[in-house]
């Protein structure tokens, strides 16, 4: 991204916020091992209005006076050594601040913007973090913390930065359809090859290959199912036999810069069942009737109208809802009809209505664990002036290659 792009987004966070003061904190590292690091991903927020990718960097925005700051960390010579680190002049040419400051530095300059600033906007941790099987980055709350502890009033500007970022600018589209066009390719390639895997492993092997080579990684843990596996949502072990007969649900998506694809297909491995016939074509049915009825001002509430109207039809001509459809759907459609894609691959789309220039993903899945049947096909919607653009239309949806 150039570097108007983060000047314009703080400059809209600003405007959003009707001026003030800003202060976010990027993301830092996290343990893996006893002396080794996760791969770092940065904050999506922090990355939005920046550009920085690096762990530990500091924003303060200064929205009255459209006056900028990045703070750099005190990283210890020795770890600079090993893994380097960003230099002030490139931190400053990608995000176009006005000065990078040390930490020192940055806490004189808050006491002294506490003078004309009672109120701080800052970024608090998501909310229903309890449904969440894992340990947040510290790094927010530290933030948090530390604004608290020198202002008057601190407010969370996550909801302004989600409508934000709901909204794709061109550039952003461009990044997804490059992520999508990657993806495509990968899953050709497998899909002309698929007679010859015997493992899941194999098949995500190939994949990874395929994504590397274009200079892109994983949007995402790759989901790789076979059979049975397919009817665990966020099935990742990628290591069981493929069995003839049955089916193989791929979910991936390449990542180029900070955008992802996400994109599912349901294949058959060798000759499908009659049974799994009918729910892959109840499925790709669904699919294509939702897509249809996408457009501007479309209201959330009646997309999920729409979407519990064509799977409760499909449940019940497949036999699988009967007594009380609206209670059992959850049990073969556990999970949403979507979700935004953008700088995080699960963005809230921050609107109660559809609007030009979103990009969220349409996956209708049906699951029949007694059956051994999991299928899901998602594709990656752009919402136009006059109805919505499968972005990832080219890749078939033919059950058998």
């Amino acid at each position: 991204m150039k570097t108007a792009f983060f000047i314009n987004n703080r400059r809209n966070l600003a405007k959003s916020l009707k001026g003030g003061l800003i202060a976010i904190s990027a993301y830092s590292k996290m343990q893996r091992t006893n002396d080794e690091a996760f791969r770092f991903e940065q904050e999506s927020n922090f990355l939005y209005l920046t550009g920085i990718t690096e762990p530990d960097w500091w924003l303060i925005y200064d929205g009255n006076r459209d006056k900028s700051w990045l703070v750099r960390p005190d990283i210890d010579q020795h770890i600079v050594i090993f893994n380097g680190s960003l230099s002030d002049n490139d931190a400053q040419k990608i995000s176009g601040v006005d000065e990078v400051i040390s930490r020192d530095d940055a806490l004189s300059l808050l006491r002294q913007l506490k003078r004309s600033h009672n109120l701080v906007h800052t970024l608090k941790q998501p909310e229903g973090i309890e449904r969440y099987d894992f340990v947040l980055n510290p790094a927010l709350s530290k933030m948090y913390d530390l604004l608290d502890r020198n202002f008057e009033n601190v407010q969370n500007c996550r909801k302004e930065l989600a409508v934000l970022r709901a909204i794709k600018q061109p550039e952003e589209i461009t990044q997804i359809k490059k992520a999508i066009n990657i993806t495509h390719k990968a899953l050709d390639q497998v899909r002309s090859n698929l007679s010859d895997y015997n493992y899941e492993y194999e098949i995500e092997a190939d994949i990874t290959r395929e994504f590397t080579r274009a200079g892109a990684g994983h949007g995402f843990e790759p989901i790789i199912a076979a059979g049975k596996n397919a009817c665990t949502l966020h099935y990742n072990n990628n290591n069981a036999k493929l069995r003839k007969g049955d089916l193989l649900l791929i979910d991936i998506g390449a990542k180029v810069g900070q955008y992802s694809a996400d994109i599912t297909r349901t294949f058959a491995f060798g000759k499908p069942t009659k049974r799994s016939t009918e729910v892959y074509e109840a499925v790709l049915s669904a699919q294509t009737n939702i897509i249809k009825k996408l457009r501007p001002t479309l209201s959330l509430q009646d997309l999920q109208h729409i979407v519990e109207t064509e799977m409760l039809e499909k449940l019940t001509a497949l036999n699988l809802v009967k007594d009380d459809p609206l209670t059992e759907l959850p049990h073969y459609f556990p999970h949403a009809i979507g979700h935004g894609l953008g700088v995080d691959l699960h963005e809230p789309l921050a609107h109660e209505i559809l609007q030009e220039g979103m990009v969220i993903t349409i996956e209708p899945g049906i699951y029949i664990p007694k059956e051994g049947i999991g299928v899901r096909i998602e594709d990656d919607i752009l919402i136009t002036k006059n109805g919505a653009s499968n972005l990832s239309a080219k890749l078939s949806k033919d059950l058998v290659y």
